[in-house]
């Protein structure tokens, strides 16, 4: 008889043990936020009351159970459908971290399946990446990821809350180009990248990078990105360009009229020395006139003019030109002289 004792109490041990050392359920969350903790049962258990409970879940252990749906900052369902009941903490704090335990109320000893809820801040990063950029230029911000996180969605938010991330996010791998946003995945390098284009002052600000995981929390990275205005400098790199071209055309334009005006200049000189030319050959006309006449005079004989005084000197100049062919060939080597 004491042996069918001990036999019977090592099995009930054995079933306590097996319920409770069931796979462990581990459920994550922010705080200030919710979180869900899903439990399953077996086939027909259907219309036996399920609840949530803590430490060793007496009575005053249970947080909220199916016959009464919602307690405090605790609400329950039941989907018999999938025989799955659902409980949701709203609210999160760090006391709300630690081990609870899904029940389900039978005869005789409870099945208990064991939760472990971890409680995060919602915020991140200790770390961030700072960018920089100009207003009307692009940028690019890289993430990076696990080798195990190859397949996983990658998406970028704003801001710096993870909680609301994926619900707000910019774009995703599952759609990679979204207006200004274009997102490239390479695997190899395990490094995703988001390219902004067109960027405002309102592109300023707090980024996260995610991905997400189909069991606890997505994981992210930050990044803070600075648009800044336009430096002189690089407004002097478009404007003189465009003046020196100005200037370039200015210059040509004033080297073919300085041109066309050194052209013109040789032909009035040219005038001017005709002009010159017909004086000096009309002084060359007007002395050989003169010549010509005193040739006249000179051809006349001596006994065709009266000349009471200086005899001997009008003999003198006559001897010099005796002839007017003398007269002419000396005009001409003088002219050509």
């Amino acid at each position: 008889m004491w042996s069918l004792q001990n036999l019977l109490f090592i099995i009930c041990i054995a079933l306590i043990c097996a319920t409770s050392t069931a796979a462990v359920i581990h459920v994550s969350g922010y705080e200030e936020r919710d979180v869900n903790v899903s439990c399953s049962y077996g086939e027909g258990y259907e219309s036996y009351e399920k609840y949530l409970c803590r430490n060793d879940c007496g009575n005053s252990d249970v947080l909220v159970k199916t016959t009464e749906a919602k307690k405090n900052k605790y609400s329950i369902y039941d989907d018999k459908k999938r025989r799955v009941f659902t409980t949701t903490l709203s609210d999160l704090s760090s006391v709300d971290a630690g081990k609870y335990w899904c029940g389900v109320t039978r005869t005789g000893k409870d099945i208990y399946t064991e939760v472990r809820v971890e409680v995060e801040p919602d915020s991140c990063c200790d770390r961030s990446t700072n960018i920089q950029s100009y207003e009307g230029g692009s940028v690019s911000i890289s993430c990076s990821y696990e080798s195990e996180d190859q397949n996983n969605l990658k998406y970028i938010c704003r801001g710096k809350q993870p909680s609301t991330c994926l619900q707000q996010a910019l774009i995703t791998s599952d759609n990679k180009r979204k207006g200004r946003f274009r997102l490239t995945d390479d695997k190899e390098s395990r490094k995703f990248t988001v390219n902004i284009t067109s960027l405002t002052q309102e592109d300023s600000g707090s980024y996260l990078c995610g991905v997400h995981r189909n069991t606890g929390l997505d994981v992210f990275s930050a990044a803070e990105l600075e648009v800044k205005d336009v430096p002189h400098f690089t407004i002097l790199i478009y404007v003189v360009p465009a003046i020196l071209v100005v200037l370039l055309i200015l210059t040509f334009f004033l080297v073919m009229v300085h041109k066309n005006k050194c052209n013109r200049v040789p032909g009035d000189g040219v005038t001017v020395n005709i002009n010159t030319l017909n004086t000096a050959e009309a002084g060359v006309k007007m002395n050989i006139y003169d010549i010509e006449d005193y040739v006249d005079m000179a051809s006349l004989r001596p006994q065709d003019m009266s000349h009471d005084d200086d005899t001997g000197k009008d003999k003198s100049v006559y001897q010099n030109f005796t002839t007017t062919e003398d007269i002419d060939s000396q005009i001409y080597a003088n002219h050509s002289s």
